[in-house]
């Protein structure tokens, strides 16, 4: 029951009333002893919550999210107890079916994963598989996964129970009140507007389910979200089914089981999927289904049938047909959004939002109260969206990710949806010469380019790739003679003004306090020292400055560096669009230059010059960040295309190439690159990373995050990023492996591939010792990488396997 009358204020306002809602409310409450404030339009539950299925899986790819996920089941383990409310938690462990060899290998890398992550995840034989589900056929099976930790729950008892939670400890729940919309000033939210009053507040959170679309454009704020029907059946009992009948998942068969009062719920994810409300979503939609729509659903059944013969002979209690709130990239949003000050997301949960909800509100509260993230949780963050995301390419996406909930995690697998979206004005040439295209934040780019005879199309696999030679072939012709990359997708942004020196000199890590024509390469720091921004800077004029961050940074990037502008005398802009690049790399990359432009460059490394390239304007910039002699052209994007032509006329007789996204990787990894988002995030300090020689401790002038940058530096790092080489060509690294020191797990791989100049797996990944990762310490282990449950010696590798002298700090 409501509480009343509405407050005029309140520090936070929680919007919707489902499971995470609740779940921010009730940690918020309890942990910070917040004044909170919970508005839900309906009654709690009412939303999506009430119809959920209830499996709650831990296991993910990212250990941050695996651990938001194990914090829900230990929450779910001790609510009743708490709140005297019963949950219907039941920790029944989870199984995951294999019956193909890249799905099996497939869960062999979750077994790895898992345990990487904290979880253990056992490998079963068909026979055992049986043994834990009785009723299951297991003919076509190769193997199976356990995880005994995973459970299931009743979603509106869990709900509740939270709710009775966060009242207990001072929340404040108000239901049938409507938000109407925002009060905002200097970008920021100063009141919530309900159909109850307007409540000024410090902070709110949109945890408005389906409605939280809506919700965001209210106040401005981008929510990338699609509802989908979701149908799953509950059948009537099964005799002698048992209650403790661990959840099951057969991802071959895109189908899911739950023990349900004796019988079996059973749903699945469709091919074919439908959009639910287009447009907006009913106001009123609350404690309601869609209808049942057998026809679409029975692909499902005749699949569970198979997988589970009793239920032939068994009735239907009931087709559930509800709406579910699905993302572009099967990822749920959670963070602050990026369009305001004191805004932020808890949705789109892809129909697992049960197993997220308690993990999922103890890390919003977190990030409410302290401002930033507890754990690194980039992929689910607000700002890995861009103005690329609008309600078409959402629709488009999200239904492609939403059939692919159950396909084979390839690591070469590529959306094929709303393509193509952002190209560069090199992309039907690229295209001409037999570009592969692969797709980041909406843009087209090459990831390898076919041969003559050969279809210019990725073919997934586990291991190495269809296009493993092609790719080393464009590896070598960098590293021997000459390549261009189209990097036009990279973020680029334009900063100039009276303050424009300073503050980026405040911003930055690195001293950026260089002559006009300098370019250097710099990280950003939080005021915990972490890296928020990894960047190049290049001083055009004596106020004005040209920085160029990764492509998935895009919006993370402008964000922090135009607020981090405010108040100061400045103008920032984006000019992604309206820039192209063209990476020109390799040994006779000086040569082509010359030949194009009949001029010397006489360029150092770490110099820029504006200059003309066949009558098309272009900042030339002296760097390369895959350790070869090279320079990044940037122009007009208009004009990319005829100094595109002309390089490539000028390198005809030096045997240049067009190369891809793969050779970049496998180039960058040789050179040791960090990657931003995986070998570093906004907890990992440049120190931990390798890359203190970026910081200028060494100088008295004082920038943001220096004291937390002086306080790391001054002790042996407690983790430390470090490189592996495994020479087997019998294995192919991806990324989350584990790592052992003396048998003993340290750590697991961030980023990997295979390095073709050098012959060898390389790996990145952080190494954690309590007592600090000393060199001696390092030096003295012995090291495995284990990979798909195989353990393979590997090299420790501090310095870059390939390392030119042509490269300093890029």
């Amino acid at each position: 029951m409501s509480e009343a009358p509405l407050p005029d204020r309140a520090q936070i306002v929680v919007i919707g009333g489902g499971i995470i809602g609740c779940s921010t409310a009730y940690h918020l409450a309890r942990d910070h002893k917040a004044d909170v404030v919970l508005l839900e339009k309906g009654r709690l539950t009412s939303g999506t919550t009430w119809h959920a299925a209830g499996l709650i899986g831990q296991l993910r790819t990212s250990a941050s999210i695996t651990q938001v996920l194990k914090y829900s089941v230990e929450l779910y383990e001790r609510l009743e107890t708490e709140t005297g409310l019963a949950s219907g938690w039941k920790q029944n462990g989870g199984l995951r079916l294999a019956t193909t060899k890249d799905r099996w290998i497939e869960l062999k890398r979750l077994a790895t994963a898992a345990r990487s992550f904290g979880l253990e995840m056992d490998l079963l034989t068909p026979t055992e598989a049986r043994k834990r589900w009785p009723f299951m056929e297991i003919s076509d099976l190769i193997g199976a996964a356990f995880l005994p930790t995973d459970g299931q729950a009743t979603p509106s008892d869990i709900t509740q129970s939270l709710a009775r939670g966060a009242r207990m400890h001072g929340a404040r729940i108000f239901e049938g009140v409507t938000v109407t919309g925002f009060v905002i000033a200097d970008g920021r939210v100063t009141a919530v507007e309900t159909t109850g009053g307007p409540i000024v507040c410090e902070s709110v959170v949109n945890c408005g389910g389906m409605w939280a679309k809506d919700i965001g454009r209210l106040a401005g704020v981008r929510v990338p979200l699609q509802a989908i029907e979701h149908q799953y059946l509950v059948s009537e009992p099964i005799e002698g089914l048992p209650r403790d009948l661990p959840t099951l998942r057969d991802p071959d068969r895109r189908t899911y089981f739950k023990e349900e009062v004796g019988g079996l719920i059973m749903g699945g994810y469709e091919a074919d999927p439908i959009p639910f409300a287009n447009g907006h979503i009913p106001d009123h939609f609350e404690f309601q289904l869609l209808e049942e729509n057998w026809g679409h659903f029975e692909p499902h059944v005749v699949e569970a049938m198979a997988r589970v013969p009793a239920l032939k002979e068994v009735g239907v209690r009931q087709l559930v047909n509800g709406p579910e709130s699905f993302t572009p990239d099967g990822n749920f949003i959670l963070g602050r959004a990026p369009e305001l000050g004191n805004f932020y997301l808890g949705c789109g949960f892809n129909a697992f939002g049960i197993a997220s909800g308690g993990g999922a509100g103890w890390a919003l509260a977190e990030w409410v109260m302290k401002g930033y993230a507890p754990l690194n949780l980039w992929s689910v963050d607000p700002t890995r969206f861009a103005g690329v995301h609008n309600d078409a390419f959402t629709k488009a996406r999200t239904m492609e990710a939403y059939a692919k909930h159950y396909a084979v995690a390839y690591p070469n697998a590529e959306f094929e949806s709303a393509r193509p979206r952002l190209t560069s004005a090199l992309y039907s040439r690229l295209r001409a010469r037999g570009a592969v295209f692969g797709s980041k934040l909406g843009w087209e780019r090459a990831n390898w380019f076919a041969s003559a005879g050969m279809l210019p199309e990725e073919r997934p696999a586990q291991g190495r790739p269809a296009s493993f030679d092609i790719v080393a072939a464009e590896h070598e012709a960098c590293r021997n003679g000459v390549v261009m990359f189209d990097l036009s997708s990279m973020a680029k942004f334009e900063i100039w003004g009276p303050d424009a020196a300073a503050r980026l000199e405040w911003l930055s890590a690195n001293d950026i306090a260089q002559p006009p024509g300098s370019i250097v390469r710099t990280q950003m720091l939080n005021e915990r020292g972490g890296i928020e921004c990894d960047v190049t800077v290049t001083r055009i004029e004596g106020d004005a400055f040209y920085i160029v961050s990764a492509t998935a940074a895009r919006t993370h990037d402008a964000t922090w560096i135009s607020e981090s502008l405010k108040g100061a005398n400045a103008t920032f802009q984006d000019v992604t669009e309206l820039w192209g690049t063209i990476a020109l790399m390799g040994p006779f990359a000086p040569a082509v230059m010359t030949a194009a432009t009949w001029t010397d460059l006489a360029l150092a490394p770490g110099q820029a010059r504006t200059m003309t390239i066949a009558g098309a304007h272009a900042r030339v910039l002296r760097l390369s960040v895959v350790g070869e002699r090279g320079y990044e052209i940037h122009a007009p994007m208009d004009q990319l295309g005829t100094i595109y032509d002309a390089l490539m006329e000028a390198g005809e007789s030096f045997g240049i190439r067009p190369a891809g996204y793969r050779a970049f990787d496998s180039l960058r990894l040789e050179k040791a690159k960090r990657s931003w988002g995986a070998d570093i995030t906004s907890g990992d300090s440049p120190f931990e990373a390798g890359l203190g020689r970026c910081v200028k401790l060494y100088s008295s002038a004082d920038f943001q995050g220096r004291a937390a940058a002086a306080a790391i530096a001054s002790m042996p790092p407690r983790k430390r990023l470090c490189g592996f080489a495994i020479d087997s060509t019998e294995v192919y690294l991806t990324g989350r492996e584990t790592i052992l020191r003396n048998g003993r797990q340290v750590g697991y791989l961030s980023s990997g591939g295979w390095g073709h100049t050098v012959k060898t797996n390389i790996g990145f990944g952080y190494v954690s010792n309590g007592a600090g990762v000393t060199d001696a310490w390092l030096n003295e282990g012995k090291y495995e990488v284990v990979v798909a449950e195989i353990l393979w010696p590997a090299r420790l590798a501090m310095a870059p396997l390939y390392d030119p002298a042509d490269n300093r700090l890029f």
